[in-house]
């Protein structure tokens, strides 16, 4: 079961109380979502899984839609999600305090929804979240190694899928680590690593801009509807960026009692997040305008010359790869949990035999079938855009303000229920609308895929 009996108010719980809560979980919470952290580590995980190296691709969703309208909704995303994010730690806190503390997604859902919406809902859109982000940062590692061999061998022979495998290896060891705890260390570098490739690329962009002498151009490029679609898929791809998808679990980290520590660590995360998003997506759309590439390190590469001294270019990719790693293994932890839950026997040692060998075997056949759909499929980015689409928009933007209201019942008159009503509404209505331009932007694409591409 997913839920622990609460601590009493003033956080202290008897020993004989805290055995009786061990003995109640199952063994996907029990191994992988320990509840020892602190307000630190918390912010070191939830930095680790909202701001990753997809903020490179802002300067391009710019490109959709202008200065005006690219700010705006930067700032509306982070505006939103942390809101959001706070009302979902809230509603953790108030079933803690009352005796049910929920350790996951589905469990929230299966609460307050009821089980069928966690079930069918809930579960299967979170599980299809995280796992399509594994893909994604295992595709993201293998092309950035691609960026490092070609600089050195313009003419090599070395696929793109190769490197993806390279880095499908690099997983299979960080995949055995054994809880969501264990990665505090890790996402501390990751913070840091944020923070250096960030600034590289504002740098590398600031540094282009100022010494190129052509012309920028910020005009929005297509007919009207090309340029309708176009502002459904940046705004697909703004979502994607700020998502997360994993709140309640890493909530689950935080060491009891849990009451304010999510919402200082959502401080940490989202200063970062103002100091990354906000400078790489204005200086690289400044420094590029329309021409921007899905990542803006690529614009740092023209012609097969760089624009930026070569070992510039090496250190940004380096960055990016140990980044990407670190949040490949975060999203990897809702699989591990499940994974967890289904192979291991929550009554026997966590490292005995009976639970090291079918973890060690489901974890790395779950790194090893993202890697393959990596591999397989290089275009998946444009899939991520309708997984962000589907995905990211309810967990993160819909499904918090929902629960909040069908936990604290605010009053109909009240600034708060209509707050959550409006944003429930307008971004299932833009969750649908992006969904479709996702879609439509596979379909134009569609020509160009082939399996195991070497793009």
């Amino acid at each position: 079961m997913g839920a622990v009996a609460a601590h009493g108010e003033d956080g202290k719980v008897s020993q004989q109380g805290a055995d009786h809560q061990l003995k109640d979980l199952d063994a996907g919470a029990l191994f992988v979502l320990k509840s020892k952290g602190s307000w630190l580590h918390c912010g070191y995980h939830l930095t680790t899984s909202i701001v990753a190296p997809p903020l490179l691709s802002l300067p391009f969703a710019f490109t959709f839609l202008g200065w005006a309208a690219g700010v705006a909704f930067l700032l509306i995303g982070a505006v939103v999600t942390f809101y959001s994010y706070n009302l979902l730690s809230l509603v953790l806190e108030h079933h803690a305090q009352k005796g049910n503390r929920q350790l996951r997604f589905r469990d929230m859902a299966n609460q307050i929804l009821g089980p069928k919406w966690g079930k069918y809902f809930v579960g299967p859109i979170q599980f299809m979240v995280c796992y399509g982000a594994v893909v994604a940062c295992t595709l993201l590692g293998g092309q950035c190694m691609k960026t490092i061999y070609l600089m050195s061998k313009p003419d090599g022979p070395m696929k793109l899928y190769e490197f993806i495998i390279i880095f499908g290896c690099l997983m299979l060891i960080l995949a055995q680590i054994p809880s969501f705890h264990s990665l505090r260390n890790i996402n501390l570098v990751s913070l840091v690593l944020t923070l250096a490739y960030s600034a590289c690329a504002t740098g590398g962009s600031i540094h282009i801009g100022t010494s190129s002498k052509e012309p920028k151009d910020y005009s929005l490029n297509g007919d009207t509807q090309d340029r309708l679609f176009g502002i459904f898929n940046a705004i697909a791809i703004i979502a994607t960026t700020y998502g997360n998808g994993i709140i309640p679990e890493i909530q689950a980290t935080v060491a009891p009692p849990v009451k304010g520590k999510m919402f200082k660590g959502l401080c940490i995360c989202y200063t970062v997040l103002s100091l990354t998003f906000f400078s790489v997506a204005i200086s690289g759309y400044w420094a590029f305008g329309n021409n921007s590439e899905p990542l803006v390190i690529s614009n740092f590469l023209a012609d097969g010359q760089t624009l930026v001294p070569k070992w510039f270019v090496l250190m940004v990719n380096i960055f990016t790869i140990l980044q990407l790693s670190a949040v490949a293994v975060v999203y990897l932890q809702p699989t591990n949990e499940v994974l967890e839950n289904t192979f291991s026997d929550p009554k026997r040692k966590e490292f005995s035999a009976r639970n090291v060998i079918p973890r060690a075997v489901s974890r790395s056949m779950s790194v090893i079938i993202a890697t393959t759909i990596a591999a397989m499929l290089p275009f998946f980015g444009d899939i991520n855009s309708l997984i962000g689409a589907f995905g990211f928009i309810p967990l993160d933007f819909v499904l918090p303000v929902v629960f909040f209201n069908l936990t604290f019942k605010p009053s109909k008159r009240s600034i708060v229920f209509w707050l959550n009503v409006t944003i429930a509404v307008v971004f299932s209505a833009i969750g649908v609308i992006a969904a479709v331009a996702a879609v439509r932007q596979i379909g134009l694409d569609a020509k160009t895929y082939r399996l195991f591409a070497n793009v």
